[in-house]
């Protein structure tokens, strides 16, 4: 049978609410009284019922996240970056996907609904309507790249535009005067802001070229797709900047298997610096993206929230990127 917390009382000779105060941190147990219900319970394998817990300390030291997709490297590394963080601050994580479905984002918040002191929420479904819908007033939230600017959440954002407008600039200013633009989903917010950034330098830049837009869907599927697609639509663009690495992935295939040289045919570029970008051949220049300090930051703002939940002073926040020069540019490598 289970040990339970009156074995704890018994063994210890405490009553079961001195043992519940102790192993909770609360002041009102002395230091020799702690450490020593503290050892018992570790000599008998006392495992605290976490429901029960919850229901004294109104904390479930859980977190929630949901994002629109778990597969890739972008969400792996945003992961890493908020697990990490949640271990510093003793916090379990308990993640979920939209799967780029409204509906489905609404069931999964309010499936957390009780299960997590506060939530981050990436999903282009995210707007204040929708977030009156389904998250209570009393779960606090931070808002990861979204459009949405509420004095009642703190918002994380990447300077989409900013990174896609340099990495226009610099392909022009590397010899490019013809650059294709492989773009994202059209209802995600930061596939609009790096479409925005690339039609904008274009403009700047290099008026007299025309702004020549592939639709994609951030998988690297689409960009083979846009790859093959660029490749046999006559004379193939000098450059190719793809909105995320992933289709820059895609885009490399579908070259190589139309017969066209990256970066002597034609240049190439992506938008995260997703780990694998370092690797192929040839390396992918690309707007660095720092993907788990996002989560890190994210997490350390939920965590503030949670531990000051008088807390109303609420920002919007823009994380910078960089152009990182490699090999499939054509341009001197920087790092």
């Amino acid at each position: 049978m289970a040990v339970t917390i009156r074995d704890v009382a018994r063994e210890a000779r405490v009553s079961v609410a001195s043992v519940s105060r102790a192993l909770n941190g609360s002041p009102a147990v002395t230091d020799e009284t702690r450490a020593r219900i503290s050892r018992i319970a570790q000599r008998l394998r006392y495992v605290p019922h976490s429901a029960a817990r919850s229901l004294i300390t109104k904390r479930t030291q859980t977190v929630g996240a949901l994002l629109p997709d778990l597969y890739g490297e972008f969400f792996s590394e945003l992961i890493r970056g908020i697990d990490l963080a949640a271990r510093a601050h003793g916090l379990h994580l308990l993640v979920s996907s939209s799967h780029g479905d409204a509906d489905e984002a609404a069931a999964a918040l309010r499936a957390m609904q009780g299960r997590v002191d506060g939530m981050l929420i990436l999903s282009p479904h995210v707007d204040a309507a929708f977030l009156r819908a389904n998250l209570p007033e009393s779960i606090p939230a931070v808002l990861l790249n979204s459009a949405l600017e509420s004095p009642q959440f703190d918002v994380l954002n990447i300077d989409n535009y900013g990174g896609a407008h340099a990495m226009t600039r610099h392909l022009l200013d590397a010899g490019h005067a013809s650059i294709a633009f492989v773009s994202g989903p059209g209802d995600n917010f930061d596939a609009q802001q790096r479409e925005r950034g690339y039609v904008d330098a274009m403009a700047t830049f290099a008026p007299k070229a025309a702004a020549r837009i592939v639709k994609g869907d951030f998988s690297e599927e689409s960009g083979y797709r846009a790859g093959l697609s660029l490749a046999k639509g006559g004379k193939p663009p000098r450059a190719v900047f793809a909105a995320n690495d992933m289709m820059a992935v895609g885009c490399l295939r579908a070259f190589a298997q139309s017969g066209l040289r990256v970066p002597h045919d034609v240049a190439l570029a992506g938008f995260d610096d997703i780990p694998v970008a370092h690797y192929i051949t040839p390396a992918l220049t690309t707007v660095r993206v720092r993907i788990a300090d996002l989560g890190r930051d994210a997490l350390e703002r939920l965590a503030t929230t949670i531990e000051k939940p008088g807390r109303t002073c609420h920002e919007t926040q823009t994380l910078g990127c960089e152009v990182v020069v490699r090999a499939s540019s054509g341009g001197t490598q920087k790092h």
